[in-house]
């Protein structure tokens, strides 16, 4: 970014020549880049002018889920066996998002809920957990069925986890939650508490851009990519070329447009009911003002 530029505020309706300003190319993000397809002036506010983002229980819990999952592989099995292995990392389970709460208690109480709304909200966070525990469990007794041990199967088991991967290239990076090989192929997985257990575009895109970015890295696409809704289950799409140039076109819109200006009048705003809901809004409405006719 090349700082605030003096003419940000000036009105559009002036020659665009002194509207004008230049930023390098920034590395984006399957978040940024979704970003800027709902709303490009959302994009210019988060990303450009930097504006401060509130904190919510949504963000913070889907923290605490993600590290539970992540650390969950490197606990110690010492004494499970073939006959308490259901009970026993179901208890492993509920220890470590007990202990992931704990780690998140100042950000907790940055977002000033009440005592029963902070009770639902970790009820709600551990059944999802738990509701992971059933689909790792049936994963798991499928490997003791071939005849693994139990130290083996867990090891099968394991995924590459929190993996950052960049392209120089693209100018792009993503954080992949979990590869794994299943059978020779390489699956990609997401996990997302979010309410509707859909594949909808945005997610298409980020594992779009997943799969572009192993391909560049690794020099073929995963053979599955899918997300993990912790509420539901998991839900796969088979990969192919479409989607890593499908990625590409996106991320090169972003990169032109971004590259460049940086008025903030060329970042249109989109209004949406994600503008302001029921229940609360866009981090950036009261400075946005988007029920404003004015650009």
């Amino acid at each position: 970014m090349v700082g605030k530029l003096f003419y940000e505020r000036i009105p559009p309706s002036l020659d665009d020549n002194l509207c004008k300003g230049y930023m390098a190319k920034r590395v984006e993000s399957p978040s940024s880049i979704n970003t800027f397809k709902q709303c490009k002036r959302k994009y210019y506010y988060q990303y450009i002018e930097k504006l401060p983002t509130k904190g919510s229980i949504h963000l913070v819990r889907g923290n605490i889920v993600h590290s539970t999952l992540e650390d969950f592989y490197d606990l110690s099995i010492e004494g499970i066996n073939s006959e308490n292995y259901m009970q026993g990392f179901k208890m492993m389970l509920q220890k470590e998002f007990v202990r992931q709460w704990g780690n998140y208690k100042e950000k907790l109480e940055e977002l000033n809920m009440s005592k029963d709304q902070l009770a639902f909200y970790f009820e709600e966070s551990l059944m999802m957990v738990l509701n992971w525990s059933d689909h790792f469990l049936d994963e798991f007794s499928l490997e003791l069925k071939k005849g693994l041990s139990v130290q083996d199967a867990f090891k099968v088991l394991t995924p590459i986890r929190e993996q950052e991967y960049h392209s120089e290239k693209h100018m792009v990076r993503g954080f992949i939650d979990a590869i794994q090989e299943r059978d020779g192929e390489i699956h990609i997985i997401d996990y997302k508490t979010n309410k509707r257990s859909e594949i909808k575009d945005s997610i298409q895109l980020q594992l779009a851009i997943y799969s572009l970015l192993y391909h560049e890295k690794h020099g073929k696409i995963p053979g599955k990519v899918g997300v993990f809704f912790m509420r539901d289950r998991l839900k796969m799409l088979e990969t192919n070329m479409a989607m890593v140039e499908r990625a590409k076109r996106d991320i090169i819109a972003v990169h032109q447009h971004t590259t460049n200006t940086a008025n903030k009048f060329d970042y249109h705003r989109t209004v949406t009911p994600l503008c302001k809901w029921k229940t609360g809004q866009c981090d950036f409405f009261d400075v946005c003002k988007p029920l404003n006719n004015w650009l």
